[in-house]
């Protein structure tokens, strides 16, 4: 009889927690959107920024690529970051599956309020991102960290060093650099470093198999950069062997 119980009060303790051991739902790609809001993003830049992804996100190319997949879905974060400790997490994990949930997505994005404006800490970016994808609710072949920014790494630690320990986890960074017309006045190599802010990101950021660096001209050109990236990033998840947007 005691075994018997025993076995009974396991039973019921497995169903209870059934929900919580179910398989994750598989998509084609785990993408972080991690956006720079350090100080040198004004306020005017920082619209350009959010309004740029928010459009990007329902665009009909991306869209397409993403619905070309064996999922037919992908799974987006948005998070931002500035210095050290200053990251927050703007939209949780989301299935991004057509239009309706893509435009869902852009419309939160345009309404949720600025998080930071503080140094330029993208070791922290980074590593902040790492956190997120052992707690998405889903689960892919292919995992990617989109970093955008318009400076060097100026706070926290070797930015190398956090790029690397992402690299090892198998997770793919991309950049996407926006180019400053106005050098800042007080450190006009933090937007604008020897050999230019694209070779940074390739030589200190960015990594893993198909990893890419794009560039924005300016914060008014930053959507179509985006549109483009998003695509090879798609692409790259969802069709192998497709070519896609690479810069060298």
């Amino acid at each position: 009889m005691r075994r018997w119980l025993s076995r009974a009060f396991l039973l019921v303790a497995v169903l209870a927690f059934a929900p919580s051991i179910r398989a994750a739902e598989k998509v084609d790609l785990l993408l972080v959107l991690a956006s720079d809001v350090s100080r040198s993003v004004d306020a005017e830049k920082f619209k350009l920024q959010r309004e740029g992804y928010a459009a990007a996100i329902s665009d009909r190319r991306v869209l397409d690529a993403i619905t070309a997949g064996r999922n037919k879905r992908i799974a987006v974060l948005f998070l931002e970051w500035s210095g050290t400790g200053n990251q927050k997490v703007v939209i949780d994990w989301t299935p991004i599956d057509g239009p309706k949930a893509a435009q869902e997505f852009g419309d939160k994005l345009l309404e949720s309020p600025r998080s930071f404006a503080d140094r330029t800490a993208i070791s922290g970016g980074i590593e902040f991102s790492l956190a997120q994808f052992p707690r998405a609710p889903f689960t892919a072949e292919r995992q990617t960290i989109d970093v955008s920014g318009d400076g060097t790494n100026n706070a926290g630690r070797d930015v190398k060093q956090a790029r690397d320990e992402a690299l090892a986890l198998g997770i793919t960074i991309n950049g996407l650099v926006i180019l400053s017309d106005r050098p800042l006045p007080w450190n006009p190599e933090h937007t604008n470093p020897p050999g230019g802010l694209a070779n940074y990101y390739r030589d200190n950021v960015t990594g893993g198999p198909g990893s890419f660096v794009m560039e924005a001209k300016d914060f008014n050109s930053f959507g179509q950069a985006i549109i483009k990236k998003m695509i090879a990033e798609i692409a790259d998840a969802t069709m192998p062997g497709a070519p896609t947007l690479r810069q060298p």
